[in-house]
């Protein structure tokens, strides 16, 4: 068996979907012995774990499968390696640094709101 990362991605559909379209991207471990396998195993969870609820303001909220789009094996697991790169460009680089600071604040166990 090879360990795969593979990618699910879900849309996120808020009640008629006039809002700014959201998809989540997932990465996942597969386990499997060929890449076929694998794809066809990660696109299987992706439709399992769809799924829908009421938000506040009681409209549905979805969590729609699209697909798998990528899918990498791991011939080995090594400290360190990259298993996802991603190129941002976001409007506001200042509010980006801003958001990651807080993010890795938080996983660090440090109190963001402090003065």
């Amino acid at each position: 068996m090879t360990w795969f990362v593979a990618k699910i991605v879900y849309q996120i559909i808020t009640g008629t979907g006039s809002h700014t379209p959201q998809f989540d991207e997932q990465l996942r471990l597969i386990s499997a012995g060929s890449k076929q396998e694998a794809w066809k195993r990660a696109c299987e969870l992706g439709k399992q774990e769809q799924y829908s609820f009421r938000n506040q303001k009681q409209e549905l909220v979805e969590w729609r499968f699209i697909n798998v789009p990528e899918l990498n094996s791991l011939n080995s697991l090594d400290d360190g390696m990259e298993l996802y790169s991603r190129i941002e460009e976001p409007g506001d680089p200042n509010a980006y640094i801003s958001w990651l600071q807080v993010r890795a604040a938080q996983l660090n166990g440090a109190d963001v709101h402090a003065n």
